[in-house]
């Protein structure tokens, strides 16, 4: 027998060990050896029968629970086992919480004791009645434009329509009576920000590392806002989508698939701890990482994600009514839809890791490749009519830049600036690169256009 999640060894006692009793009791029960060395030897306790006296009343006075102790022998080595079950509710020691995972003893302080107490009590975060709201700071808009999704995907009947909020958000368990709970305010509040900080995404857009920020955007609202504005901001300012050209015809293509970068922030959204950080979403050249605060469940490792796993939501109110909506599956194939997104738009795997107390999940693009085909190779479209390539030695912004101009002699910096993600005077330095070897020059000056040199 060794040591594992629910068996420790001490060669003799010391007080500091009631911290293992109390982990014990809050997680899934264990046993603890008194006289056995790290080598699961027994050794001979002198004192075992003041021990047998003393930890019993020790465990209850300082606890309030009560475990079974007995005294075993071997061969005449007199050793003690005490034997802890787990307690349906929180056992603290001197008013501190103490829990076991794995073979470790973790001090739960912060947010961890806050979700741990709300477990305890058969509570999730998001069941909680928020009583310093009420049905004002609902968004009417956004509880109507919920019903039409979940009548559409056919998870609500017909008639609830003509429900009524305070009746609709009943019947979904999200209010009882006068009373809203959290996840209301989380699905359709007004202005979530109003009861609980951090309720909003963040987007940045970066150069060469985390230190180059070169601009970035707040968003902030209900999940039902913000599942419209995130993907719509990402299109606006900070990705940009390659464009070829596959004889006459002009193709722009997504940097990466949009069911994946869907499923990631309905995932955030869903699974999240919400009284932790916002949520942060970084545009980088050659990848895109979200990061939502949260730890995975308990038994659940990143390894499990890229398989068959269970459904365990952090937030199960509100990922009952994403599901209701069609926004979800409730099965656990968000990441599986990653992964697949990724292999169908030909990109390198996702990579899923655990950060800072939550979960980044990265996707993966060399831009250029997938903009002008290889880098290194031909950049080439159509313009007047004319077929025109170039094999000249251009960086792959170049290329880039180079593309649109093609698509539209008559783009502007700012145009570009926008396509990009980078200042004008960023283009303009791509651009007389571009003129210096011979692949664009000016015609005409403010109205004028570029010209593409054959």
């Amino acid at each position: 027998m060794n040591e594992s999640q629910n068996i420790e060894w001490k060669q003799s006692w010391h007080d500091d060990y009631l911290k293992w009793i109390c982990g014990f009791a809050n997680a899934t029960g264990g046993t603890i050896y008194i006289g056995k060395n790290d080598t699961g030897e027994i050794v001979h306790l002198e004192n075992y029968a003041k021990l047998l006296e003393d930890l019993p009343n020790k465990i209850r006075n300082t606890m309030g629970i009560i475990c079974d102790v007995q005294l075993l022998d071997a061969e005449g080595k007199k050793y003690i086992q005490i034997k802890v079950n787990p307690y349906t509710v929180p056992v603290s020691l001197r008013g501190r919480y103490y829990y076991r995972s794995g073979s470790t003893k973790l001090e739960l302080t912060g947010l961890e004791l806050n979700g741990f107490l709300l477990k305890k009590a058969g509570k999730t975060w998001d069941d909680i009645i928020e009583e310093s709201a009420d049905f004002s700071d609902i968004e009417t808009k956004s509880v109507e434009a919920f019903k039409k999704e979940a009548i559409a995907c056919g998870r609500l009947p017909q008639d609830g329509v003509e429900l009524p909020i305070k009746e609709t958000l009943e019947k979904l368990r999200l209010a009882t009576g006068d009373k809203l709970k959290r996840a209301a305010i989380i699905l359709f509040g007004k202005d979530p920000n109003k009861f609980y900080t951090n309720i909003k995404v963040k987007i940045g857009r970066f150069g060469i590392n985390d230190a180059d920020l070169r601009f970035h955007e707040v968003l902030e609202g209900n999940i039902l806002e913000l599942l419209k504005q995130v993907p719509e901001m990402l299109n606006l300012k900070f990705l940009t989508r390659p464009i070829i050209f596959e004889g006459l015809r002009r193709i722009e293509k997504d940097t990466y698939p949009t069911a994946a970068i869907r499923e990631m922030l309905l995932n955030a959204l869903v699974h999240r701890n919400y009284i932790g950080s916002m949520i942060q979403i970084r545009v980088y050249d050659d990848k895109l990482t979200i990061w939502n605060e949260g730890n995975l469940p308990e038994g659940m490792t990143i390894a499990s994600l890229k398989g068959h796993h269970v459904s365990r939501p952090r937030n199960p109110l509100i990922a009952d009514v994403c599901f209701k909506a069609g926004f979800i599956d409730s099965w656990g194939r968000g990441t599986l839809k990653i992964f697949e997104a990724c292999e169908n738009a030909g990109l390198p795997e996702a990579t899923i890791a655990s950060l800072d107390g939550g979960i980044l999940v990265t996707l993966h693009n060399d831009l250029i490749a997938h903009a002008g085909g290889q880098v290194g190779g031909q950049v080439g479209g159509q313009v007047g009519g004319q077929a025109v390539e170039t094999t000249l030695d251009l960086t792959d912004k170049q290329k880039i830049v180079f593309t649109y101009i093609i698509d539209n002699p008559k783009i502007s910096r700012k145009e570009l600036s926008k396509k990009l993600g980078i200042n004008e005077s960023a283009v303009q330095k791509h651009i007389e690169s571009l003129k210096r070897k011979g692949a664009i020059e000016r015609k005409g000056k403010t109205s004028g256009a570029w010209k593409i040199i054959e």
